[in-house]
């Protein structure tokens, strides 16, 4: 199959929408936890996490922001300035995927998906209590994408929980210890298989094979 950007435009709009959110492969499956000034709830499953920064701490996701359709999530982070990142795993998949529901506001997808909420020193934006990874995260700046009215949302960690087991000496999380979820296109989740561990790779430690 070759598409051209015109075929992709002429394309079936559903069709076209699973086509180009399958196109970059596997992306980690997580859930924003935010709360409103009215103290309401919101968990948003999200595939698009990423890391930014470790000095500082910095993730983002793109989030849509005032368009034809409110979004919770988005709102809410600008009141609070807080949200949360929480890893899917196996045992909770269904349950998270059920949040992408275009509840109304104020009808908590916590209370709705059966998952629940968890409140981490203090920290006013609500975790989920289910998941195994759980990052705390303070809202740093927004950075508007119009060509399609979206925006790249960036928070410093504040808060990292995971299992002491999953983190090795050098670090790095075992994200199949954690049972981490991937998700391609909409819908499709996979289970993620650690294959192999590489060692930092400099110029003048190229291994035989590709010199």
């Amino acid at each position: 199959m070759h598409l051209t950007d015109q075929d992709i435009k002429d394309t079936d709009q559903i069709k076209r929408l699973n086509l180009i959110n399958s196109i970059t492969g596997i992306k980690p499956a997580n859930m924003i936890g935010t709360v409103s000034q009215e103290q309401k709830t919101n968990l948003a499953i999200v595939s698009s996490v990423t890391h930014i920064g470790s000095d500082p701490a910095l993730l983002g996701f793109i989030s849509r922001t005032f368009g034809a359709s409110r979004r919770h999530t988005y709102e809410n982070i600008l009141e609070m300035k807080v949200f949360t990142i929480n890893q899917v795993h196996s045992a909770i998949a269904t349950k998270a995927h059920y949040t992408s529901a275009k509840f109304e506001k104020g009808i908590s997808e916590f209370d709705q998906c059966r998952l629940t909420e968890e409140y981490i020193d203090g920290f006013k934006a609500p975790f989920v209590k289910e998941s195994q990874v759980k990052i705390g995260l303070e809202w740093v700046e927004t950075i508007p994408i119009r060509k399609n009215d979206t925006a790249l949302i960036i928070g410093e960690v504040q808060h990292l929980v995971v299992p002491d087991e999953a983190v090795d000496d050098r670090g790095g999380i075992d994200l199949e210890y954690t049972e981490g979820m991937g998700v391609s296109g909409l819908n499709t989740y996979y289970k993620l298989q650690k294959s192999m561990t590489l060692p930092y790779a400099r110029v003048d430690e190229l291994p035989d094979f590709i010199r």
